[in-house]
């Protein structure tokens, strides 16, 4: 075997074991594509049906902000049940992600007593009603004062954070005051390939209290789950799976080593280029 032959031989060798390198640290955060897939364990059949949770109707509650429109046959006569225009609401309908939620919302703010100060009406008692029998209430009052009036009534509190393992993470606006997990997610722009569909933590506020749901979307029961339709101020929290532990952790322990070695191999590859 001539003497070139063997230095490419040599050089073909060290080029292997540097791409396996780098293949074994890629390997090293790999997630099993059945650990992605959302809803499963449903019969073999091409069309099934599931129950899904009681939709959820939020009610008002004290410190809430209440964004109130009216409308009648007589304009003029309506604009005097109205905010200015300068303080109106977020303009849309449905679910939106607001640049800053946070931020002051002009509106009816309910107070200690559960009540709010409405134009020429005075203090309506709105603590444990829907928007929409808010709206009704105020409708009925209106009628001495206004032709066929119609009232829209929104709880611009109705906000949800989802954090974690997806691609957007943020505090979120719903304006139409009606949200699954599955639209918070789609919101957030889905999970990352890092995020453990089957451990996607739910932390609500009930009557003082923190309860912590964990929820499984590797299967389909979790259209059932009461935790299915979130509530106004609701955590959604998706947690890192072993892949990103081990990626992370890799990341940092072989990295070096890994680093090393490609640098020893170049030199080696050098040195035997010139032989």
């Amino acid at each position: 075997m001539s003497t070139r032959s063997i230095r490419r031989d040599r050089v073909s060798l060290v080029k292997n074991l540097a791409s396996l390198s780098v293949l074994a640290l890629l390997l090293s955060g790999c997630v099993s594509s059945k650990n992605l897939a959302l809803f499963q364990d449903g019969p073999n059949t091409t069309v099934d049906s599931l129950s899904i949770a009681k939709q959820y109707t939020p009610t008002i509650q004290v410190g809430d902000v209440l964004n109130i429109s009216v409308n009648s046959l007589n304009p003029e006569a309506s604009a005097i049940f109205n905010l200015p225009e300068n303080a109106s609401m977020i303009q849309g309908q449905g679910i939106m992600a607001s640049a800053n939620p946070l931020a002051y919302q002009p509106g009816y703010v309910v107070s200690k007593e559960g009540s709010i100060d409405f134009p020429m009406l005075g203090k309506i008692t709105v603590a444990g009603q829907s928007s929409a029998q808010v709206a009704t209430q105020i409708k009925e009052k209106l009628k001495s004062y206004l032709k066929e009036p119609s009232v829209n009534v929104r709880n611009v509190n109705f906000r949800i954070s989802v954090l974690g393992e997806v691609n957007h993470p943020s505090l979120f606006l719903i304006n139409n005051e009606q949200v699954t997990i599955l639209q918070a997610l789609s919101m957030a722009n889905d999970l990352t390939i890092f995020g453990k569909r089957e451990n996607v933590l739910v932390i609500r506020e009930e009557n003082g209290k923190k309860t912590f749901a964990r929820l499984d979307l590797t299967k389909r029961d979790v259209f059932s789950s009461p935790y299915y339709y979130l509530h106004p101020n609701d955590v959604v929290y998706v947690e890192p799976n072993q892949a990103r532990a081990a990626s992370t952790d890799n990341t940092y322990r072989i990295a070096p080593i890994v680093i090393s070695a490609a640098s020893a191999i170049l030199v080696l590859v050098s040195v035997l280029v010139r032989r």
